[in-house]
């Protein structure tokens, strides 16, 4: 029950919170006394909750003196992610940041201006949104919800509060991307029609969950959070639960091709699909613990006869494409191959007419990742509070990309083909997938807007 209370205890004063700052601005100033005082003191007091596989990607972005960021809080539901964290930010900061359990104090703390939430995919969403209540700006890794509505609802609270979030779709803030997508809108390919997204990994055999003692310094009530309470599973805490069923993650398809249905959907200039249909299933390993598919092929169409195709291979590491992921964009003149190191522009012949590739440093399918681009996009959510650049990743760009991912889920889990509404995605066909479209939450963390 302590938790439960503490969200009520939240919401509660979030709203106080909130109501103060939109009618006086921070500390009883005026909101015009209060924008002078950011520009006079531009530096940011900044949190990270979740210390998981992808703080790495955080760590150059961070100590970099023009981000210009004061390192707050380390926050995790397990004690030793915190201290291994500590250890490492104080080595690199040269100052030691507090070390919190609970992600509600962190949002509670009027001195913190911005969060990175980088916990589970079922904390994604509501994570965010109650820091955006309580008048912070959020940079969400992806996916940036854990089913439909959580990426309508991410919308609504960041025009309702108007903070800034920005989801962790890095390849959004890469240079040679951004040239590229530029060229095939002006028509560098002629008219696009067809992408195929990629992703191939070699991932193992997963073990069985049984039960199990919650392993010494998780708190695991506070690990489920948004999800409803079940018993404690081995492994669950540390990645597995990614493939553990659908309380925490959004498969393979949520955890991987958000990026690539991002720059794949970008390229095309499409929003919102009217038709998926996916053939996927579980082939390797069928004894192990794995409980979803490990490999999927999926396709969405698009008004003007676009489509975009997913190749989705989780246990086979076969580059079918010549690279572990990528999307390769077709267009009526010529095509293009775009990944985290670059780009290749190709004629219709099959020419090499162009390329700028191999000069980052963003990693692939390895865990966690990292590199000059996520370092990068970090940078630009600071400078997009500041007002000082333009938000490459703006929420409702990362939700409709997302979107896809969800409609994908959703088609192998009803194995029905599904048919969308084309202006917001909506399922039209199918009272089972509808159904899917949210979930169910524990009591005291539903949605307040």
């Amino acid at each position: 029950m302590k938790n439960k209370n503490n969200r009520r205890e939240f919401i509660k004063k979030s709203a106080l919170a909130t109501a103060g700052i939109s009618s006086l601005g921070a500390l009883g100033f005026s909101a015009k006394s209060y924008a002078n005082i950011i520009g006079a003191n531009e530096r940011l007091n900044i949190a990270v909750c979740g210390l998981g596989r992808r703080l790495g990607a955080y760590y150059d972005p961070i100590k970099l003196p023009q981000s210009n960021v004061n390192l707050v809080y380390l926050c995790d539901v397990m004690k030793s992610q915190r201290e291994k964290a500590g250890k490492k930010f104080t080595d690199l900061l040269g100052y030691s940041p507090k070390l919190e359990n609970s992600i509600f104090k962190v949002i509670e703390d009027s001195e913190v201006d911005a969060i990175i939430n980088a916990t589970p995919d079922h904390w994604h969403a509501p994570g965010t949104w109650m820091a955006v209540e309580a008048g912070k700006h959020v940079y969400v890794e992806k996916p940036c919800s854990h089913n439909p509505r959580e990426g309508e609802l991410l919308v609504e609270y960041q025009k309702k509060y108007n903070k800034v979030i920005q989801m962790g779709n890095q390849q959004r803030s890469s240079l040679p991307s951004n040239e590229i997508i530029k060229a095939i809108h002006e028509g560098a390919l002629g008219k696009v029609f067809k992408a195929t997204a990629f992703y191939s990994n070699s991932r193992g055999r997963v073990p069985n969950p049984s039960k199990a003692a919650v392993p010494e310094g998780l708190d695991w009530d506070l690990f489920q959070g948004p999800s409803p309470r079940k018993e404690y599973m081995h492994d669950t805490w540390d990645y597995n639960w990614h493939w553990y069923g659908w309380d925490f993650g959004t498969a393979e398809t949520g955890n991987n091709a958000t990026h690539e249905l991002d720059i794949a959907r970008w390229a095309l200039g499409v929003d919102f699909p009217n038709r998926v249909m996916v053939d996927s299933g579980k082939y390797h390993w069928e004894d192990d613990g794995w409980t979803m598919y490990d490999t999927m092929d999926a396709v969405f169409k698009f008004e003007d006869n676009k489509t975009i195709q997913w190749d989705g291979k989780s246990r086979n590491g076969m580059q079918t494409y010549g690279g572990g992921r990528g999307t390769i964009i077709y267009g009526t003149e010529g095509s293009a191959f775009i990944d985290r190191s670059g780009y290749k522009q190709y004629d219709r012949g099959g020419k090499l007419v162009r390329e700028n590739y191999g000069k980052g440093s963003e990693s692939a399918t390895a865990l966690g990742g990292g590199g000059d681009v996520s370092t990068t996009h970090v940078y630009n959510f600071f400078e997009a509070i500041r007002g000082k650049e333009k938000q490459n990743s703006p929420i409702d760009e990362g939700a409709k990309s997302t979107l896809l991912c969800h409609l994908a889920n959703i088609a192998s889990r009803t194995g029905e083909v599904l048919e969308c509404d084309p202006k917001n995605g909506h399922i039209t066909n199918s009272k089972e997938a509808k159904k899917l479209w949210s979930r169910e939450y524990e009591k005291g963390y539903e949605p307040t807007i």
